[in-house]
């Protein structure tokens, strides 16, 4: 065979292995030493294919997609630095459990470490950062090679897709020339991969799950973010039959789309009433059961940490286990699945009062909440107005920082179809607008970003996606020229140097950028305008509506609700 027909061969029963094995979706971004697979997989039917030139950006679109989809997506680019730029979405889906098969076209071994140009050491570039790297054999027409790739593509997206999932890398060398012949099919595979098998736990396991409920006399569920796979049909059934508090993150998705008979059980609050000392005293829980991630809330991070009850069950599908309190007192390694409708909830000494408390507090909780969003101007009540006003059907993405934060205290548990998602693998800002939009091509629906001045300017290359895919987006920002999470900690109680080293304020406004994009673009400088803007039409893809707000005001008038809401609270003891 020719050079260009071995070449041929290779990408194509690469990608025929990929497609066999679950691929549907692949971000390319573009470079010359990563023409062969890029020209495989842009002419093959099989995939779809989304551009961005920008490959920091383009990692996190990948990871927003595996992440909305629960599925693999390929990341392909050049050599050099282009596989660099990756890091920070690898970082982020390794600790977020997303699937990723990272593809880095590199230099032939010839061209390593001798002073190539775009060459850098790729191998094990990622660290331990990603599940497997492998770097693979050049093209070169040798029979073992073929089988050898496709047994590679079939551990890839095995490891990618087994709990807990995670990023791999396969790094593939190619010498030039670079074209190859197109193939209108893709050829056979030799080597199957079985279906992975649910993570069900052992018989034990479900003895020591229902021994707890039957034995808790004060306790709660708490539901953190889990994999887009888990049916909230089972979660629900739980729920109904364990007639528990249970604190729902709005990342589990469980803050919406409720069933009438589960709505009551719902505590999505019990990070403002978590701030209340009294109420803490009172609530000490026996028994905490836990489903998926830790939650963002600090306030309930302390409580377990403060109160430490006497059982707490995480039930995580990795045996390195999620618990960064060392709190948990039983692991059960397993994924949510059919196996929690077997749990016997019957037969239990749960006190009554315990759970009327917990319902009491939340109600209180709400109403202040809603209270809050009517009268007050600041970023809290507005993104609570935002949230009161999405559609059935659409869902929203919380940039770190403190939109997540304000989405834990004004996000009030819904009927309607709404999903929240967030990064929250390690919490970053960066990727922020990436990942929304990687997202909403998943879901294929009206998706709302909301999110800070400066993580807005920290990816506003991630807009680029927007002139190479369809997009359906409304960003929401708000622009309070800085960092305002920092104004709510240690750091703002020293004024000298805290503007300059926290607050780092730019000045900056996004007209021009909204205009760069022939974005819809609007301004708001209060609430008024900001409820006319959200109620006012759609007329294109990409809009972005800035939000003109003041850090210090956001501070106090947080602070005063929960001073007002703590002092409620209080009541429930009061004889």
């Amino acid at each position: 065979m020719t050079n260009k027909e071995v070449l041929t061969e290779y990408v194509y029963q690469m990608i025929s292995a990929l497609s066999s094995y679950g691929v549907k979706d692949v971000v390319i971004s573009p470079g010359s030493r990563s023409t062969p697979l890029a020209y495989a997989f842009a002419s093959s039917k099989e995939f779809r294919i989304v551009r961005h030139v920008d490959e920091r950006s383009a990692g996190f679109l990948a990871l927003g997609m595996a992440k909305t989809a629960s599925a693999p997506v390929v990341l392909l680019c050049t050599s050099g630095t282009a596989a660099a730029n990756y890091f920070p979405a690898i970082v982020e889906a390794y600790y977020a459990r997303i699937p990723l098969i990272v593809l880095t076209a590199d230099r032939p071994h010839e061209l390593r470490g001798v002073g190539a140009p775009q060459a850098i050491d790729q191998p094990n570039l990622y660290g331990h950062h990603v599940k497997w790297t492998v770097d693979l054999p050049i093209p070169d027409g040798e029979s073992p090679t073929l089988p050898h790739i496709e047994r590679h593509m079939a551990r890839a997206t095995s490891l990618a897709m087994t709990s807990p999932r995670g990023p791999v890398h396969i790094n593939v060398p190619f010498r030039e020339p670079l074209l190859i012949h197109f193939k209108d099919e893709l050829p056979a595979i030799t080597f199957n991969q079985a279906d992975l098998a649910e993570l069900t736990p052992t018989a034990r396991g479900i003895d020591l799950l229902e021994q707890a409920i039957k034995s808790a006399e004060k306790g709660f569920l708490i539901i953190g973010e889990m994999d887009q796979s888990v049916s909230q049909d089972i979660l629900w059934s739980f729920i109904r039959h364990l007639k528990w508090p249970v604190l729902v993150e709005s990342l589990s998705h469980l803050r919406s789309n409720i069933p009438e008979d589960c709505m009551m059980y719902i505590v999505e609050h019990y990070d403002s009433i978590l701030k209340n000392d009294l109420f803490k005293q009172h609530m000490a829980p026996d028994t905490v059961i836990r489903f998926g991630a830790q939650p963002v809330s600090k306030p309930l991070t302390l409580f377990m940490k403060a109160v430490k009850p006497a059982t707490i069950i995480t039930v995580d599908e990795d045996a390195l286990f999620r618990d960064p309190l060392a709190v948990t007192t039983n692991h059960i390694q397993a994924q949510l699945g059919e196996w929690l409708t077997t749990v016997d909830c019957f037969d239990q000494i749960f006190e009554k009062d315990y759970l009327m408390k917990w319902l009491a507090a939340n109600d209180i909780a709400t109403q202040f909440v809603k209270q809050y969003i009517q009268n007050e101007q600041d970023e809290g009540a507005l993104a609570g107005l935002l949230f009161e006003r999405l559609e059935d059907g659409a869902d929203l993405f919380a940039s770190s920082s403190m939109p997540i934060r304000d989405v834990d205290t004004f996000f009030c548990k819904t009927e309607k179809d709404v999903q929240v998602f967030a990064n929250r693998g390690t919490n970053g800002i960066d990727g922020v607008v990436s990942t929304a939009i990687g997202t909403q091509l998943v879901t294929n629906r009206e998706l709302y970003l909301l999110i800070g001045d400066l993580s807005f300017l920290h990816d506003s290359n991630g807009l680029i996606a927007s002139r190479y895919q369809d997009v359906n987006l409304t960003v929401v920002v708000m622009n309070n020229d800085g960092g305002g999470i920092f104004s709510y900690l240690a750091q703002s109680t020293v004024e000298a140097h805290f503007e300059q080293l926290f607050g780092t304020a730019t000045g900056l406004t996004f007209d021009h950028l909204a205009a760069m994009y022939d974005a819809q673009y609007d301004v708001v400088k209060s609430k008024e305008e900001f409820i006319a803007a959200i109620h006012t039409s759609k007329k294109k893809p990409l809009r972005i509506i800035e939000v003109m707000t003041d850090r210090q005001e956001n501070v106090v008038t947080h602070r005063k609700l929960w001073t007002a809401m703590g002092e409620e609270l209080n009541k429930l003891w009061q004889v």
